[in-house]
């Protein structure tokens, strides 16, 4: 199973989210484009919150030094992404698949995070609870929808708010 790990905006918790995922199935990480903390990036992070010895964490096919979206991280680098050179590993184990930020997060002038999700791919989003997040939540949700991503799953992160779950649940199996 390859589960792309995606959020409603960023720092929404996708690296723990991510670390949980792949520590529970033992599966392979792999986070194409990492911008900025490139000493303490995510897939450090995940090696140090992973205890199996079965995961394999994967390079990135970008890093950039500057922590911001990828595109103006990329331009400040002096590169330009291109998504035709981000090659998934290989692997037969799960595959945990790390974005960055949300979904229409640009790469390029003409590329977002969400043409970076494979046919294959199962997504997980992950909600944080904040004054807007039901409106983030079902936007990342009807445009997956739109573009026949299969969700797997939501991950809400923070206090645990029923009330904003049973909305976004609502809509997501209507």
């Amino acid at each position: 199973m390859k589960l792309f790990i995606t959020g409603i905006s960023t720092d929404v918790g996708k690296t723990i989210a991510s670390a949980i995922i792949t520590e529970a199935l033992e599966a392979d990480y792999w986070k194409p484009i990492q911008a900025g903390d490139l000493d303490n990036s995510d897939s450090h992070k995940i090696k140090k919150y992973v205890s199996n010895d079965k995961t394999v964490i994967h390079e990135n096919s970008y890093k950039l030094n500057t922590p911001a979206s990828p595109h103006f991280a990329a331009e400040r680098d002096g590169i330009t992404i291109d998504i035709k050179h981000i090659i998934e590993p290989k692997t037969d184990n799960h595959f945990v698949i790390e974005g960055a930020g949300g979904v229409y997060v640009p790469l390029n002038d003409t590329d977002c995070v969400i043409d970076l999700i494979k046919e294959d791919y199962k997504v997980v989003v992950v909600s944080r609870h904040y004054l807007g997040s039901i409106n983030h939540t079902l936007l990342t949700i009807q445009e997956l929808k739109n573009r026949n991503i299969e969700i797997k799953g939501i991950v809400f992160n923070g206090d645990d708010e029923q009330n904003t779950k049973q909305i976004i649940y609502e809509q997501i199996y209507f």
